[in-house]
Order: structure tokens, then sequence, then C-alpha cells
């Protein structure tokens, strides 16, 4: 097992009621585990975000289910811009 600093930004904070986390997730867990994880543990709210935020993973967006884990994942809802 191992343990992932998960920060949450914005709407992604809202949903899990914190804004940094520690979570033990097993060994060689993925982007996709990370993202089954929230929905489980937060709910309708976090899979909002999910669908359409972003991973950072040690400081790199990671769309790609499959990416590894890195030691932080940071979860960034979609941002508008104009």
């Amino acid at each position: 097992m191992t343990i992932v600093t998960v920060r949450y930004f914005a709407a992604a904070a809202e949903a899990a009621g914190t804004e940094e986390e520690g979570l033990e997730l097993p060994d060689g867990a993925t982007v996709g585990h990370l993202r089954d994880e929230l929905a489980a543990r937060y709910g309708a709210a976090m899979q909002r975000v999910l669908q359409n935020g972003s991973f950072l993973v040690d400081g790199t967006v990671q769309r790609d289910p499959a990416t590894a884990l890195g030691a932080a994942v940071d979860i960034l809802p979609p941002f508008a811009g104009g």
C-alpha cells in the first residue's frame, strides 16, 4: 500500500469537504483507481468534477486512466476562461 497526497481545488474541495488528504492506495494504483475511489467516497458531486476535471500527477496533467500515480495528485475542476 502507498500513501498518496491528494489536494483538491474549488468544486473538488467542496465535494470532498477538505483541501488535502492522504489516501492509502494499492501499490501500482493508477489515475483510474483514484478516480473510482474518489467517486465511491464522495458521491455524485465528486463524479461531476471528475468527469471533466484534470488530474495533476506530480505536476503534470494526466487524463489517461492507466497512468500510474505519483506521490501527489491535484484534483482540478474544469475552469472557464474568458
